[in-house]
């Protein structure tokens, strides 16, 4: 058990979850206050003790079934065994299963029943006395989505009064839920063929602050939106132009001479004006082509976002030239449907060829007034410019005339400087961060250089 412990929590550590040392001897703690046989009770130790976050627990559920196979004995009594055979036609399974999806989904009967069809229809011979596993075949041999409106006629049928919706809501629910079975039930026939360790790495996705922009889906953009609000908050904190060292505030001159009346100005008591906070303005460029476009996707929700946190905000896309978009970003606006719009309607492409150089020059020609002494300035981009002049000066002078300036590159620093990337000459005129997931965004928004300019 010390064996499966260490080597559980290692995985977790390995999946980008932040476990500490400390963290690990409490769960070790928690095992001996609870019935070890009760593999429900075991998770939620485990998670109690070692999850933070609510989106690093789906992953968690993974690796603990892979470290912690449910007991393959026979779970179903002899009168439910009986109401099928693992070798009916897939017609007549498709019948049981309706039947496991309109009950308990957390049944033995049903779990049971994953069992038997992954055993049926998951395995695939990969070549001469070899073979492998895979939920897919299950999914297309049974297609629970197609049972969808049998069940919801019957299930409306049998409990009257049930809202449809509701009862919708129901049956894809259990589908969901019979899917997961099957893929977990496939990982564990894997892991006991090619180990847990190597089935691990390639069966969980990284936790979505470790998410790469680059590799996001649409359905990942929407956990992100999420993620990025709190962190646009921290952003402003951060940006807010700092007073100068030793510089306390101005002098209050009445309140001074008032509370200096009753001793004669003998000591002086100053009193100084409270500092008034500097809600600072915000201009984003953001690059828009192809080659980043998750990325970009996720710049335009961080825009969204950092609209509501600063006084003034105008963002701008690029490709090979550039517009304002901060039209399509007004309050209230769903985020998916003005980036839609923005992709149909801004005139920021004309050869469909990413060109720095000439985003900036146009930039200043046409916005350079949008930059002053009280603005910040992002660029979102990867720095790759397809070979053409990169218009460095014109982008000193522009960083020149904001109060602070940053550039969040997406791609992995190794790869910085390869190919058509200019990323070190832009680099050495503005900071460039490397900013591949909500982690690093979160480290760029806490490191210390970050509004100290």
């Amino acid at each position: 058990m010390i064996e499966r412990h260490v080597g559980f929590v290692a995985a977790l550590r390995e999946a980008g979850m932040p476990v500490s040392l400390a963290e690990g001897l409490d769960a070790a703690n928690a095992l001996m206050v609870i019935d070890l046989l009760d593999r429900e009770s075991l998770r939620e130790a485990y998670a109690a003790t070692l999850v933070k976050r609510p989106v690093h627990r789906p992953g968690f559920d993974v690796l603990f079934d892979l470290w912690f196979p449910p007991v393959l004995s026979s779970e179903m009594s002899a009168p439910e065994e009986a109401e099928y055979d693992p070798n009916s036609s897939a017609e007549q399974l498709r019948r049981v299963l309706q039947g496991l999806l309109l009950g308990d989904p957390d049944s033995p009967a049903f779990r049971e029943f994953v069992r038997a069809v992954v055993e049926r229809f998951g395995r695939v011979e990969a070549g001469p006395g070899r073979q492998s596993w895979f939920s897919y075949s299950v999914l297309r041999a049974l297609s629970p989505d197609t049972l969808i409106a049998r069940m919801l006629n019957q299930m409306l049928t049998e409990r009257g009064g049930l809202p449809e919706k509701m009862a919708r809501q129901q049956i894809s629910a259990n589908i969901r839920k019979f899917e997961e079975a099957v893929a977990s039930d496939v990982r564990r026939r894997i892991a006991e063929e090619s180990g847990i360790e190597r089935i691990a790495r390639s069966a969980l996705r990284p936790p979505i602050d470790r998410l790469d922009f680059l590799r996001v889906t649409k359905a990942e953009l929407a956990q992100l939106r999420r993620e990025v609000y709190p962190l646009a908050r921290r952003l402003a904190s951060r940006l807010t132009i700092k007073h100068k060292h030793g510089h306390r505030g101005r002098l209050d001159f009445r309140r001074t001479v008032r509370a200096s009346l009753s001793t004669g100005g003998v000591p002086l008591t100053t009193h100084l004006r409270p500092k008034r906070p500097h809600k600072p303005e915000l201009v984003i460029l953001c690059d828009a082509s192809d080659s980043v476009s998750s990325f970009s996707q996720f710049t335009l929700l961080l825009t969204f976002a950092l609209r509501e946190q600063f006084t003034k905000v105008r963002a701008f896309a690029f490709v090979d030239t550039v517009d304002e978009i901060t039209k399509y970003f007004a309050p209230g606006t769903d985020v998916l449907d003005a980036i839609t719009r923005m992709t149909k309607e801004a005139d920021i492409t004309r050869f469909g060829r990413t060109n720095y150089g000439n985003v900036f020059t146009r930039f200043a020609d046409r916005y350079g007034d949008a930059i002053g002494p009280k603005t910040s300035l992002l660029i979102l981009g990867d720095a790759r410019s397809n070979y053409q002049p990169p218009a460095v000066d014109t982008l000193k002078q522009l960083v020149a005339k904001a109060r602070h300036a940053y550039w969040l590159n997406p791609e992995p620093r190794p790869q910085w400087d390869t190919g058509d990337s200019v990323a070190t000459g832009y680099g050495a005129v503005i900071p460039m961060y490397e900013c591949r997931n909500i982690t690093q965004l979160a480290a760029f928004i806490e490191s210390t250089d970050v509004g100290a300019r």
